[in-house]
């Protein structure tokens, strides 16, 4: 608890106190539960059938329902209680997996189970994270939103990188049933300490919250998107971030692996610590944000950071070049962990206080609904990218896309910021 007073900067009260640590530790169960199970059940399809198409099938299954879902639960977040839909999506959650454990029992588990269970899994977490985003700002004082976000990229890394971990240990050791039971009974566990979070802490009750009309959801999303077009700046922000998650797609997450096992052959355990350094750096940004921002003036701060992300996607695509002077797989390891250790360390800079400027400049009534679309676009945009870089790294050297995806960035960058 000093810690957490500390990494929150001032003196904070019992009440508010209270609200992040019950925060941090349900988002955490939740977070942790959801990346175990997802990479548990991702193995166990694979096992099941032997075929890549029905493991690829899963892992499109947590991504559909969020670019789908995302715009109404913007409007549910909004127009709708966010304490109650934050406690009933993960307890929803935990009945929804124990019924598969039930069912499972009886019938076996099926593929079909498994698609249709991580499809609606899915789709409940997406309104969960929608509505607790929307409700930060109500949960804590103005000047502590970029804490808990600094807390929340803590619990969201940290998840990222035991859930894999944890997930091959569940596979290997305890039958897949008795996990998903374990699982269902921690969302319920989340919910009931998320049930006393005060999540009015922050919030000012206006008149037309009380006179809310009934939800109109085509034309509820129209006003939430129209916002977010007249706010240039908030519009401007979110193009940054859009282009870094382009970027990043076209140029690391499908040319990496190949680079790393294909051109320079190392093993895949070193291609798994390679991986880790990244939410270890999301870490690092995330404790130390708060300090940088007080002498960096966010503008400065952002494209910095995004010069910085620029070269470390340039520097992955070094080793790649014919005739490159960085040799020894020990040397390669080295350097990749460390390019993408400064990687994770200048998203969390960019990340957080975007979010941070987001949660405090839009209005209750629209927070829902634009953060919705903001992080709706940032996930279409990834399998965008995807699709682009697999088709090219079959016509162009790998090396090219990480010099098309660093001056992507860096472009678009000075083009956002030039005001």
């Amino acid at each position: 608890m000093t810690i957490l007073k500390r990494h929150l900067y001032k003196s904070i009260s019992k009440e508010e106190l209270s609200n992040i640590i019950l925060f941090s530790i349900g988002k955490f169960v939740s977070l942790l539960g959801t990346y175990i199970y997802t990479f548990a059940i991702g193995l166990y399809v694979l096992k099941l059938t032997g075929s890549g198409l029905s493991f690829a099938t899963t892992l499109v299954l947590n991504t559909i329902p969020i670019v789908i879902i995302n715009p109404i639960a913007g409007v549910l977040a909004d127009r709708l209680n966010k304490k109650v839909l934050v406690v009933l999506m993960d307890m929803l959650n935990g009945i929804l997996l124990i019924g598969v454990y039930f069912l499972s029992s009886i019938y076996g588990l099926n593929l079909t189970m498994i698609y249709i269970s991580t499809f609606v899994m899915t789709s409940f977490m997406t309104i969960f994270n929608t509505s607790i985003e929307a409700a930060k700002p109500n949960m804590v004082s103005k000047e502590r939103i970029m804490g808990i976000n600094s807390i929340s990229k803590i619990v969201y890394s940290t998840s990222m990188v035991l859930g894999p971990m944890i997930g091959g240990l569940v596979f290997a050791f305890v039958d897949i049933r008795m996990f998903i039971i374990c699982n269902g009974v921690s969302f319920i566990i989340a919910a009931i300490l998320e049930f006393f979070i005060n999540f009015r802490f922050n919030y000012r009750e206006k008149v037309e919250d009380r006179e809310k009309s009934k939800i109109d959801l085509f034309k509820d999303m129209k006003q939430g998107f129209q916002y977010l077009i007249d706010e240039k700046e908030i519009l401007r922000l979110l193009m940054v971030f859009v282009c870094i998650n382009f970027s990043m797609g076209i140029s690391i997450s499908v040319p990496l692996p190949l680079i790393i096992n294909n051109i320079l052959s190392l093993s895949s355990r070193y291609f798994g610590i390679i991986q880790g350094f990244f939410p270890i750096g999301l870490i690092v940004g995330a404790v130390f944000i708060g300090r940088v921002s007080k002498y960096l003036p966010y503008k400065k701060l952002l494209l910095l950071m995004s010069f910085i992300i620029s070269g470390c996607i340039a520097l992955i695509g070094v080793p790649a070049v014919p005739f490159n002077i960085i040799k020894g797989s020990t040397t390669l390891l080295v350097y990749y962990c460390i390019v993408m250790f400064i990687t994770g360390i200048a998203i969390a800079f960019i990340d957080i206080p975007i979010m941070s400027i987001l949660q405090k400049s839009i209005p209750d009534e629209y927070r829902g609904r634009v953060l919705s679309l903001s992080m709706g676009l940032s996930k279409v945009i990834s399998p965008l990218a995807f699709i682009i870089s697999g088709v090219l790294v079959n016509i162009v050297p790998l090396y090219m896309l990480q010099i098309f995806g660093s001056l992507i960035l860096s472009v678009s960058s000075i083009i956002a910021m030039k005001d």
